[in-house]
């Protein structure tokens, strides 16, 4: 993470260093205010790509496990649900496809008997 921190942009330095009354009477250089907005400036834009680089790539180091055990056990729950439901279906299609085969020789047969009828008599 330290080279991606040292690849970051910054902002431009300005170099206004006029004085500024922002009370009655008191006079406050510009430069150290400016110096200190854009420290500040720095190490936010430093934390948030950090954060971001860390979100991204490994967020189990940044954010806490909520193992949250009834939760975890109703997913595991649903999981198993799940899969039974598709051998169940897997089972309904093997067996469908047998009353399927029945049904297509059934309706050959009728066909059949219905073709071979009128031409005999």
């Amino acid at each position: 993470t330290l080279v991606s921190v040292l690849a970051q942009r910054r902002r431009p330095v300005s170099t206004n260093t006029e004085e500024w009354n922002y009370r009655d009477g008191e006079r406050v250089n510009m430069r150290g205010v400016a110096n200190l907005t854009q420290i500040l400036d720095n190490w936010r834009f430093d934390i948030l790509s950090q954060m971001r680089g860390l979100l991204q790539n490994d967020h189990q180091a940044l954010l806490p496990d909520y193992a949250i055990q009834p939760l975890a056990e109703a997913l595991d729950d649903l999981y198993k649900e799940f899969n039974a439901l598709k051998v169940h279906l897997g089972d309904l299609t093997e067996k469908f496809t047998a009353i399927e085969s029945f049904i297509d020789e059934v309706k050959a047969g009728r066909a059949a008997q219905t073709n071979a009828g009128p031409a005999a008599a």
